[in-house]
């Protein structure tokens, strides 16, 4: 598959053109968009797919995620559920899809096997919202032959008493209403009248939760083409922003500052968004597995823990590294770093179609065990949990924790593999090895015979993190003038 060029030389140039002039003209016309989203076609066949899978006599009920607000009247920039968009290809809220085992016939004897019902479009909403598309949009540009806007759902003649199943995820109950009857307040509330649905806790065989994620995560687990280019793409850019902040990073840096150029790079390469909260955690901060304060005002010299993963057009990688904020690894970090790496081949070596996750977190675990013990810093194996307490890894792909069944490994799985130490000051052992906090994370897709490791874009070897950590970046002489503010107080 062809791959974006590396950062070491076009980056510099790149950064510099990019530092004088942030701002970018607004796209003028579709032909100024990506050409690389996924085609409608591919969601027709995750659909036809799905309904492979499902039971005779059932129906599939996928609801848009809720807009949630940031502040006041202003809302979070908008992210699709997953599964919409997988199975249709709609990014917008207030919608639901229906997708039916076999073909319906409405009362002018037409038939049909999906209904998508969408926001209308409204010139006014529009004009602070950004475009919508519509009905006509969804048949167009998303291939519905069947769909209407969200306000037909409510008087829709539907009976979803005929089916044997009625097959949803979990119906979210903490949507505002918007005031008006087509928004997903009224679409939830219209369908538990319409099907029926008990009240939460409530069980009833025909209303079946957990058959959608079973089903949902037997298709999602295994890529397509279409989404392993995707997801390459995404995958590289996050090793290409790993690269440049190894080259940039200073002790004076904030942690703040550090994840700013992460995911400035994931931007000057396209990527949307990133896929979770980034990660940036110098010394003790390293220890806090999910850490996203990155409220450090100087890394200093410490090991620099960074998992920072861009999304691409829906896509998510997941990458970490861990370096020496100076450039070389003390003795103990030497030791811890190279015990996680060892631990994360060991891993590597059970992988193939047909592998089980047990067998890779076995073989991480016990090189943690046996190193731990060496260094002193547990007296039996059975203590690791202490210093080694997450899961080895998990599917990544429209989400980060991507939806999956875990039972055997499969070809075109795309997985991470995350070994990590993690010595929080006061723990009971030597105090030279409190405060180191080494994860190394992959993401690697599964093969008929082993794996292809994606992100072998960003050093893991600590030789090689050094030998890069020595290369100049053009952000180390980039400065900005300090504040008129923080003069006058002070800073």
């Amino acid at each position: 598959m062809p791959h974006l060029p590396r950062l070491f030389s076009s980056l510099l140039l790149f950064l510099l053109l990019s530092l004088t002039s942030f701002a970018q003209p607004a796209p003028t016309a579709d032909s100024d968009m990506p050409t690389d989203y996924l085609p409608k076609e591919f969601h027709a066949g995750r659909r036809e797919a799905l309904r492979n899978l499902m039971p005779e006599n059932s129906v599939v009920v996928i609801f848009a995620y809720p807009t949630r607000t940031y502040s006041n009247d202003v809302e979070y920039i908008y992210h699709a559920n997953p599964d919409m968009y997988y199975f249709s290809g709609y990014k917008e809220p207030h919608s639901v899809l229906l997708i039916f085992k076999e073909n319906q016939t409405d009362s002018l004897g037409s038939s049909y096997n999906e209904l998508l019902f969408v926001q209308k479009r409204d010139p006014r909403a529009e004009q602070w919202t950004g475009k919508r598309l519509g009905t006509e949009g969804a048949r167009t540009k998303l291939g519905f032959s069947t769909v209407y806007t969200s306000a037909e759902f409510k008087n829709f003649p539907i009976s979803f008493n005929r089916f044997t199943k009625i097959i949803f995820d979990k119906l979210p109950d903490d949507i505002g209403n918007q005031a008006n009857d087509a928004d997903l307040f009224d679409l939830v509330k219209q369908f538990r009248q319409k099907a029926g649905v008990p009240e939460a806790g409530t069980f009833h065989a025909r209303y079946d939760n957990r058959s959608f994620t079973k089903l949902t995560a037997q298709l999602r687990e295994i890529k397509t083409p279409e989404e392993l280019d995707l997801i390459r793409k995404a995958v590289e850019i996050s090793c290409q922003g790993q690269n440049e902040v190894m080259k940039a990073v200073r002790p004076d840096m904030s942690e703040l500052e550090i994840q700013g150029l992460h995911e400035y790079v994931h931007k000057k390469y396209g990527a949307e968004s990133v896929g979770y909260g980034s990660i940036i955690g110098a010394g003790e901060n390293g220890c806090i597995l999910h850490y996203m304060e990155n409220s450090k005002t100087k890394v200093g010299t410490s090991l620099l823990l960074m998992d920072v993963g861009a999304e691409y057009h829906g896509y998510t990688a997941d990458v970490t590294r861990t370096v020496p904020v100076d450039g070389k690894f003390s003795e103990e970090e030497r030791a811890i770093y190279q015990l996680v790496y060892d631990a994360q081949e060991a891993a590597f070596k059970t992988l193939h179609d047909g592998s089980s996750w047990a067998d890779a977190s076995k073989a991480a675990q016990h090189v943690i065990a046996e190193g731990l013990m060496k260094l002193g810093i547990i007296k039996n194996e059975y203590e690791v949990g202490r210093y080694f307490p997450h899961g080895l890894g998990h599917h990544i792909g429209l989400d980060v924790h991507d939806r999956g069944n875990y039972g055997k490994l499969k070809k075109d799985m795309v997985i991470t593999i995350e070994p990590g130490i993690y010595i929080p000051e006061g723990s009971d052992c030597d105090k030279k090895w409190w405060s180191i906090a080494v994860r190394i994370e992959d993401d690697l897709l599964i093969t008929q015979d082993g794996y292809e490791l994606l992100s072998h874009f960003a050093p893991r070897k600590i030789e090689d993190i050094e030998k890069l950590m020595k290369e100049k970046s053009v952000i180390n002489d980039f400065k900005l003038p300090p504040l008129e503010s923080g003069k006058k107080k002070g800073f």
